[in-house]
């Protein structure tokens, strides 16, 4: 009503003018019309101000309440009572949700429109202009004071403050309105948090709940949208390392100068104090990747690792900084500053936004002592990598507390962004800013992108801390609101309430994020659909007739292939297996039982005696070493079957050569790490003794089966020893000349003195092991008379060949001398002359050997055969989880064209499905 009347008014005065020429002309010349348009334009400009923020404000928590979420679906887990008690008070608590009072606002705004007439009607009252304007109407002045008194009393009791305070000017009252205004906005966000809190509430009581009714089953929860991102991120940045073409996705780069506050920043986002801290010197050493997104608990968790970190406590909050820290550390390699390898870590939390942030190590300009040399050109290089990504959002920090001209990022971020389409800048330290900046208008230049040849979609100004590193989260949060509620720049309008707080940086950058996303993620997925296509083409024209089977693929074949073969060994026949036992039980005791048990007992000088030696040779190898060397013979007979079988597969047709080279791997592994059971030795130990004990020979077979034994083994023994002075003597004439050979220095000597040797022991009557002192001096005399010149050690060396040749060539004659002894075996008596008790060694021995053969089969097929299937499961499990020894056993073009092709497969599959929980989430 009064603002009509107030307008009625001045249609009456218009007249008056229209008819009054010369008064308007000496009002023109005194310069009150210009004055008083300036007043209009100043009540329309409050008018203006009030009615678009207040009506923001109402849409704003209009818009709140009417997305309060439908919980209908509560029911499924909450019985029907209990439901509506809930939802009840639910609907209580909406209704006490206040948005802003429309009316009370226009009523004050109208008021100060009131007051701006009455300021005027003063002007007109004071000036003798004013009234020869307005024609000595008396009614209007009159009606003009009445209003004047309405006004000033309306005014005075709400916008100058409480009654009998001293009046305020325009400028104090415009202060008044920003502060009730932060105010205003403070306590909606309080009221946010507030109903944020007791959301996160409900959902852990909806959880329980759930969990009562299941019997403690607990569901498995959907994975979040932002984790789904987070994977293809993942996977992309494994497949394309390189940072090529292939990944264009969004994610937030923070970058900033060393010490600009940027971790500080990002710990802000992420509302926990979760990277390592020093000071001054650099900290991030390598990119760490951090997925923020909502949750009830506020817990971290690395994306290689299953701890979960509760972020509420101190100690796991120092227990994640050192884990940071001791990760950046191990990805530095070669004597190097910083790693490109990525740390990724994802943060949960109520009220957390959705969006992924890699934090880089920060810009430097000098390299300090320590450093490694070009670290400050690799880290450049390495911003400029994350940067080059055209739908990467940079969010640059700078530092506030020093100059602008001192910084390097700046001039970095507009070359890689110079339009500042997807830059977001952020002025940290605000608080110190304000403080030590004299001239206001450079903070303002800087926040509208006007200081900087550097653009960006928005200008922040934050506070991340107040020089306390203990401060909490919350602690700095309240101090940042506090001081920006009250900041000089704020009530000057210099600084806008949409560019301050870490709240609304962290609401802006979400925002630009998700916008990116989805506007990029559509080009991305057909990206890998039409790589897919292509790979798939490929395979089919180069491989048409084989499966696509990667590496995982191709080991788990392997292992399948591996383990059946193991299976086989159980099914190799017990002949072949004591056939093969004994070949290798005779090879590696052969030589002992020459040397160390039947030359020894062969140098006695009666029956009884050679019997005595023989017996306590033998008890002393069956006790110490025989099965040792017993169980060694078996292991190595089994991993000769192994190896026999797994080459067998080789040799057949159409054989795919491909995992050879891993069966290989694997057997050699199995080889070095398979241990016998130490319980056999013992039996072993006894069989091989009651064995050796038994001196009879039952019947005639048995008696001949001794004798071909001990020819045999002679035999071999012999053929060894010839071989070895043949090699003494030297090359044949008939080698010479064909082969063109010639003797060496040492086969000269070795050949004069064994034929020196050979004339000395045909004077023997019986040979002799070791030769006397005379002997030596004979032969080595009769070496120099040949101008030949050796040492007596020479000369034993040679004996020792010598005496062996002659001491088999002798015990083989014994062997045919007794072929026919048994029947005077039989009967008790022995022939003269003929000595056969070397025949019942033999027997002893081979009895041994057979008896050993048999056990060691079965110790083999019952027990070592399964004990080496479990091993080579736990060798091929540790195999499994390590990708660089799948990659160096199985290469090669298929190999790597078939990985490539499951990689491409699972990133368009994840894009895919993020694409569709991203279009559900729209509906």
């Amino acid at each position: 009503m009064v603002y009509s009347k107030f307008l009625s008014k001045n249609h009456t005065r218009r007249l008056l003018m229209s008819k009054t020429v010369t008064y308007r002309q000496a009002v023109r010349s005194f310069g009150v019309l210009p004055f008083l348009g300036r007043i209009v334009k100043l009540r329309y400009l409050f008018l203006g101000s009030a009615v678009g923020g207040g009506v923001a404000i109402h849409n704003k928590y209009e818009n709140f309440r009417n997305n309060l979420p439908d919980l209908s679906w509560m029911k499924e887990y909450l019985p029907e009572d209990k439901y509506d008690q809930f939802y009840s008070k639910m609907r209580e608590t909406y209704n006490t949700i206040n948005a802003p009072q429309i009316g009370m606002i226009m009523n004050r705004f109208s008021d100060i429109r009131n007051m701006a007439a009455n300021y005027l009607e003063n002007l007109k009252s004071n000036t003798e202009e004013g009234l020869l304007f307005l024609g000595l109407n008396n009614s209007l002045v009159d009606d003009s004071v009445q209003m004047k008194d309405g006004v000033k009393n309306t005014f005075l009791s709400q916008a100058n403050g409480p009654v009998g305070s001293k009046p305020m000017n325009d400028k104090e009252r415009l202060a008044r309105l920003q502060d009730e205004l932060m105010n205003i906005q403070l306590k909606y966000q309080k009221e946010l948090e507030k109903y944020e809190k007791e959301n996160k509430e409900l959902k852990k009581q909806l959880l329980l709940q759930k969990e009562k009714l299941r019997g403690g089953k607990i569901r498995k929860i959907k994975k979040s949208l932002i984790d789904m991102y987070s994977e293809v991120l993942d996977e992309l940045s494994e497949y394309d390392s390189a940072y090529n073409i292939q990944d264009h996705l969004p994610r937030v780069v923070v970058i900033g100068d060393q010490s600009a506050g940027k971790t500080s920043v990002l710990e802000m986002i992420a509302q926990a104090r979760i990277f390592p801290r020093g000071a001054g010197e650099m900290m991030t050493k390598s990119p760490v990747k951090v997925t923020l997104s909502e949750g009830p608990y506020h817990v971290a968790q690395f994306k290689d690792s299953k701890r979960e970190f509760d972020l509420t406590k101190e100690s796991e909050l120092v227990a994640l900084r050192n884990e940071i820290e001791l990760r950046m550390k191990n990805s530095v390699k070669n004597n190097q500053t910083i790693s490109n390898e990525v740390i990724s870590l994802s943060v949960k939390g109520p009220g957390l936004q959705r969006m992924v942030l890699v934090d880089l190590p920060g810009i430097i300009s000098t390299e300090t002592q320590g450093m490694a040399q070009h670290t400050k050109d690799s880290i450049a290089r390495l911003a400029k990598v994350y940067m080059s990504n055209p739908n990467a959002i940079i969010l640059c920090i700078q530092d506030g507390s020093i100059d602008a001209e001192r910084s390097n990022v700046t001039d970095l971020v507009s070359k890689m962004d110079p339009n500042g389409k997807r830059t977001i800048f952020v002025m940290t330290k605000f608080d110190m800013a304000e403080s030590n900046q004299f001239n206001p208008d450079r903070i303002k230049k800087i926040l509208e992108g006007k200081l900087f040849p550097m653009k960006a979609l928005g200008y922040f100004a934050v506070i991340t801390g107040r020089g306390n590193v203990n401060d909490s989260i919350e602690s700095i949060r309240d101090y940042e609101e506090e001081f920006f509620s009250k900041s000089r720049l704020f009530r000057e309008g210099i600084l806008l309430p949409n560019q301050m707080t870490t709240r609304n940086l962290s609401m802006a950058v979400s925002e630009c994020f998700w916008k990116m996303v989805k506007e990029s993620i559509e080009q991305q997925a057909d990206t890998f659909k039409a790589s897919r296509f292509n790979l798939e083409t490929e395979w089919k024209n180069t491989f048409p007739k084989l499966r696509e089977l990667d590496r995982d693929e191709l080991f788990e074949k392997a292992r399948g292939e591996i383990l059946d073969e193991v299976i086989n060994l159980a099914q190799i026949k017990a002949k072949e297996w004591e056939d093969l036992l004994n070949k290798l039980l005779l090879d590696q005791s052969s030589n002992y039982i020459i040397k160390n048990i039947y030359m020894p007992a062969a140098q006695t000088d009666s029956l009884g005696s050679f019997n005595t030696t023989v017996d306590i040779k033998l008890r002393h190898w069956a006790e110490k070493q025989l099965p040792q060397k017993c169980v060694e013979v078996g292991t190595l007979a089994l991993m000769q079957e192994f190896e026999k079988l797994i080459t067998k597969e080789q040799t057949k047709k159409n054989h795919d050569n491909l995992l050879d080279g891993l069966k290989e791997a694997i057997r050699e592994a199995a080889s070095q790490c398979h241990k016998w059971d130490t319980k056999a030795m013992d039996s072993l130990r006894v069989i091989q003794s009651n064995a050796l004990e038994d001196r009879s020979v039952p019947d005639k077979q048995s008696w001949e089966s001794a004798i071909v034994f001990m020819e045999g083994m002679i035999r071999e023994k012999l053929k060894e020893i010839q071989d070895q002075i043949k090699e003494f003597k030297g090359p044949s004439l008939k080698e010479r000349w064909l082969k063109w050979k010639n003797f060496t220095p040492d086969q000269i000597l070795r050949s004069a003195t064994i034929n020196e040797l050979e004339k000395l022991q045909k004077s023997f009557d019986r040979l002799k092991q070791h030769l006397d002192r005379d002997e030596l001096t004979a032969v080595k005399k009769n070496l120099q008379a040949q101008k030949i010149d050796v040492d007596e050690e020479f000369i034993n060396e040679t004996w020792s060949y010598v005496y062996k040749q002659n001491f088999m060539l002798k015990k083989l004659s014994v062997c045919a001398d007794c072929r026919n002894f048994f029947f005077y075996y039989q009967k008790g008596f022995t022939e003269q002359g003929v000595e056969c008790q070397d025949v019942i060694l033999f027997w002893r021995l081979k009895k041994m050997l057979n008896i050993t053969a048999n056990a060691l089969r079965q110790q083999i097929v019952n027990i070592e055969v399964r004990r080496m299937e479990r091993e080579i499961k736990e060798i091929l499990d540790d195999y499994a989880q390590d990708q660089q020894f799948k990659k160096q056993l199985l290469t090669g073009k298929r190999v790597e064209l078939a990985e490539e092709l499951k990689r491409v497969r699972q990133i368009q599959e994840k894009l895919e499905e993020f694409i569709h929980a991203l279009n559900n989430e729209k509906n």
